[in-house]
């Protein structure tokens, strides 16, 4: 019968394979980079407000949306999610320009085979991950807190899940001194070079005490200016990662500290601007299962292990709120990196096209298990509470 359920859901996504080809070849076009993703946020916000959801432009975010199918009462919220910015310069060159038709062509086999199931299903359009990370502004006003469980999908070398991610904080702190002549009057300067360069000592000291999975990267933005001046301002920048956000809180006091002794050592000023901190995610095992067992039942390409260890994401926050996880679906060359020409490439290819089917019947498939099995999501909750205690 369950079998039989995911035929449903697969044939009307097959049925719908040209137009949501065409769309995703469309945002390709685009390429709209982050922040500027109007036409491509209304080109997915369009079909779904003509496939019956109810959408909500503007959430959060200029570019982003929420749009929802409402069947019944009570059930669990169920959310994908999707990305349409593009990279500066290069293009669509991460394959985020795959993720909304794939979204959309699971949401809407659902809407269309589960009608006897009550749940709501949420699509939400989450822009500027390249750059600003769109989806922490969004859970900062109270977007995606609702779901029960989420999915996204995202393309790749491989058909896989991922476990960790690093949570990451960056800061650009600016020194201020006071400007004298390095050789006439060096006693009346304060260098704000000098307490940039003390910091950078700082961190190489407290790389001795960190745990191993910390990493520390700082760079200078502006020095300020000839040899001959004593620099009166300095603006440096700091990155700080780790794969558990609790020990990375941690790690920003001694920062904090360390940013408070240069400037003391120096006798300077400073002022710092924290961008907005990436979380690590928890992991939930059960859904990474969920994912590659449909992946394996829809005979996707190039299936491989879990990629045990990433970068940061913003999609990160995202699931140290909610339980969930992301499908890799495999459309480029196995050894191809992200932000490449390999990808770019690769962007309008039957690889890319079938990439998008595949996601969508993966994703649409682990929502009906969740569906007709309401003591899994019990399950993947416990697990996730478990997690985020830990």
């Amino acid at each position: 019968m369950m079998n039989n359920l995911k035929q449903k859901l697969g044939k009307s996504i097959e049925n719908r394979r040209d137009e949501l080809t065409a769309m995703a070849d469309k945002i390709f076009d685009l390429s709209e980079v982050s922040g500027e993703e109007y036409q491509s946020a209304e080109l997915l916000c369009s079909y779904l407000e003509k496939e019956g959801f109810e959408v909500e432009r503007g959430t959060g975010f200029p570019t982003a949306f929420r749009a929802e199918w409402r069947n019944g009462s009570g059930g669990p919220v169920i959310g994908i999610l999707v990305e349409y910015d593009a990279l500066e310069k290069i293009g669509h060159a991460c394959g985020h320009h795959l993720q909304g038709p794939a979204g959309i062509g699971a949401a809407i086999a659902v809407k269309e085979c589960m009608s006897e199931y009550p749940c709501t299903i949420v699509v939400y359009g989450t822009p500027a991950e390249e750059t600003l990370g769109g989806k922490i502004v969004m859970l900062d006003k109270g977007y995606m807190k609702e779901l029960d469980l989420v999915f996204m999908s995202h393309g790749s070398p491989n058909t896989s899940v991922d476990e960790k991610c690093m949570a990451l904080e960056n800061f650009v702190v600016t020194f201020h001194g006071i400007k004298s002549h390095a050789a006439i009057s060096p006693e009346q300067g304060r260098s704000a070079l000098d307490a940039a360069l003390l910091s950078f000592h700082a961190i190489e000291m407290l790389r001795e005490h960190v745990k191993d999975d910390t990493r520390m990267h700082y760079t200078i933005r502006n020095a300020g200016g000839p040899p001959n001046v004593v620099p009166d301002l300095t603006v440096a920048e700091y990155t700080l990662r780790s794969y558990s956000t609790k020990y990375l809180d941690e790690v920003v006091e001694r920062f904090y500290n360390i940013i408070k002794g240069a400037s003391l050592m120096t006798d300077t000023t400073y002022e710092i601007q924290r961008d907005l901190p990436f979380k690590s995610k928890v992991v939930c095992h059960k859904v990474n299962n969920l994912l590659m067992e449909n992946a394996s039942y829809e005979n996707a390409p190039a299936i491989a292990p879990p990629r045990e260890k990433t970068g940061s994401t913003d999609f990160g926050n995202v699931l140290y709120e909610v339980p969930g996880s992301c499908i890799r679906i495999a459309f480029t060359q196995p050894d191809a990196q992200p932000h490449s020409q390999e990808y770019l490439d690769a962007g309008k290819s039957q690889a890319a096209h079938d990439a998008i089917v595949y996601a969508a019947k993966i994703m649409a498939d682990s929502i009906s298990d969740v569906l007709t099995n309401p003591g899994l999501l019990e399950e993947i909750k416990e697990e996730f509470n478990a997690a985020k205690e830990k």
